[in-house]
């Protein structure tokens, strides 16, 4: 047995010698069992069915009759105390001694990199990645159809960078296009300069509003509208002087919110980089025989191979300007010219699915085999989510709303300890809200946004999750100092404590799983169940007037759930707090 905790309490040598296996082939098939609220069950089990995977169906023995026949072959030791058969599983139960001591040993040793130095990872070698998220529009304000690209592009981008791999952030503003034609009129016509300094989005945002009434009405707004984008396309000095100045002021808007979120980037792009290389790119496609002019004068390829239009794509227009899939391209060679990526992931809503499945088989048939290494990851769409100012949700206004409406949560609560800054406490547990709730399902699934059950303080939420690491945080600093150096393993071995050790030994898989899929409901989940199982240990462990060597192994136990707790909340893009309120949270008991 070794020192790690999957090869130690996962791998026993015996087990590797009896199937005629080395150790690594075992690992991905024996995890550890889920928690049960109704027995104890065994630590971890081995899956039969995983190592007979490679047999056809009617070469396959019976799973159960080999269980049986595996589990009749091993024996108990120092290690394994107790081995049993499931539905199809060798089932072992750990020396609880040696599960305590190990697993808060590797918490204690690993930290931050807990659960990420797991055999699981082994396999996997570090690349170059490329996620590109977010995306607004700019001269728009930074409407909360965003929030999702934004908080599951950082969450994937987090992820990926705890597993060692060297990740580019980049943020692909849509900044070209027809709508910067009605913008520069807009503002000729209806724009100051002071409120473009002292509120440059809301202020676009107006005259973008009022120069579209006046185009629907007006055919020279609209005629004046396509002759500035024209000007913009051939690089007049006087236009690119004004949208230069939209784009700068947006952008320094933007990164004042993402910095409320508590997220950045290293690149910050646009569509408008590519404008002169999309010309480069149809001009290779053409070299290559792939484009085809239509006869309104548009040019397209054919991804059928035998002329169904249904299946064409188009990338310029009639008049010989590029188109969104253009730039794309453009894009995409350009990153594998500058990064020579590993992976390129984009992070966009499902209504972009088709456009990507296009970009990618466009890349593939010019040439390009590191078309394979692009990855779309869609996203539902988030219904309901309206604030009290109106129909029209801009992300600034959601996250005033969410502190505004924790600082009145907070404030109807006495507590006996005023916080140092509530506003910034307000604004992480509010985000941390926010982001549970959308990510406790599939990323895929469209779902209906509540306030209600954002803050709701009860069940699963973000909320829960805050603060149950500010309350064992309190402990820590209640009692650290007396008991922290001075613990015995041995004294934790109640159900409650067990339940706890044997939920932290299964992060590595729940980080592995959400790896493969990059779906973040797997943390969201574990997390939740870790706050539950903490909030019932607490109830029964405690650790004012125990002796010292039990009040000490019952705070390391906590300080492990904290650390974990953190660990896994930071890479789902939350801040966790230190402090909340003093008043129990439902769960909780009041006793330290």
């Amino acid at each position: 047995w070794e020192v790690n905790i999957r090869r130690s309490l996962h791998c026993p040598r015996r087990l590797s010698r009896v199937l005629d296996l080395p150790p690594e082939n075992l690992i991905k098939s024996i995890s550890a069992v889920p928690v049960s609220k109704k027995e104890e069950v065994a630590d971890f089990q081995l899956s039969v069915d995983s190592l007979l995977e490679n047999n056809s169906d009617h070469l396959r023995p019976d799973i159960q009759v080999q269980a049986k026949r595996l589990a009749e072959k091993l024996r108990c030791d120092t290690v394994v105390s107790e081995i049993s058969t499931g539905q199809g599983t060798v089932n072992f139960k750990i020396n609880r001694e040696l599960l305590t001591k190990t697993v808060l040993q590797q918490v204690i040793e690993d930290g931050s990199k807990y659960g990420l130095k797991s055999e699981l990872f082994s396999s996997h070698p570090q690349k170059k990645i490329v996620v590109e998220f977010s995306s607004p529009n700019v001269a728009k304000k930074f409407h909360v159809g965003h929030l999702r690209s934004t908080i599951i592009g950082n969450f994937i981008a987090n992820l990926k960078e705890a597993l060692g791999h060297q990740v580019t952030r980049i943020n692909y503003l849509g900044d070209w296009g027809m709508q910067f034609g009605l913008l520069g009129t807009g503002f000729q016509l209806f724009g100051y300069e002071e409120k473009l300094q002292s509120n440059p989005l809301q202020h676009l945002f107006e005259v973008y509003v009022q120069v579209n009434k006046e185009a629907a009405d007006n055919k020279s707004v609209e005629k004046s509208a396509r002759e500035f984008f024209q000007r913009l396309e051939m690089g007049d000095m006087q236009a690119l002087s004004l949208w230069q100045k939209f784009r700068d002021l947006s952008i320094e808007e933007y990164i004042r919110i993402y910095k409320r979120l508590g997220i950045y980037f290293d690149e910050y792009s646009g569509e408008s980089f590519y404008r002169e290389k999309s010309q480069e790119v149809l001009k290779l496609l053409d070299s290559k025989g792939l484009l085809l002019k239509t006869v309104k004068g548009t040019a397209v390829v054919d991804l059928s191979g035998n002329g169904d239009p249904s299946s064409a794509c188009t990338v310029m227009r009639s008049d010989g300007t590029s188109l969104y899939a253009t730039r794309d391209l453009a894009a995409a060679i350009d990153r594998m010219d500058k990064y020579n990526f590993d992976t390129m992931i984009y992070v966009t809503d499902k209504g972009q699915q088709k456009h990507f499945q296009q970009v990618f088989q466009i890349l593939k048939i010019m040439g390009y085999d590191w078309a394979e290494r692009c990855q779309h990851v869609p996203f539902g769409v988030v219904r309901g989510m309206k604030t009290r100012r109106g129909d029209v949700t801009f992300l600034e206004d959601v996250l005033n709303e969410i502190q505004l409406r924790m600082l009145q949560n907070m404030a109807s609560i006495k507590t006996t300890k005023e916080l140092e800054n509530p506003q910034e406490t307000a604004e992480r547990v509010g985000l941390a809200a926010l982001i549970i709730q959308d990510f406790r399902g599939l990323l895929l699934s469209d779902y209906q946004f509540s306030w209600d059950r954002v803050f709701q303080s009860r069940g699963d939420t973000g909320v829960f999750l805050q603060y149950t690491h500010a309350r064992l945080h309190s402990l820590e600093e209640n009692f650290g100092c007396g008991y922290l150096n001075d613990f015995n393993t041995a004294c934790l071995q109640e159900p409650q404590s067990v339940s706890v050790l044997q939920h932290l030994l299964r992060f590595d898989e729940v980080l592995y799983r959400s790896s493969l899929d990059l779906q973040p409901r797997h943390i969201v989940s574990y997390l939740l169940t870790l706050s539950h199982l903490a909030a019932v240990a607490h109830k029964t462990l405690q650790i004012k007037d125990s002796p010292p060597e039990v009040a000490g192994a019952r705070l390391q136990l906590f300080k492990a759930v904290r650390s974990v707790l953190a660990n896994g909340m930071k890479l789902l893009g939350i801040t966790p707090v230190c402090r909340m309120v003093s008043l129990c949270h439902p769960g909780w008991s009041a006793v330290a």
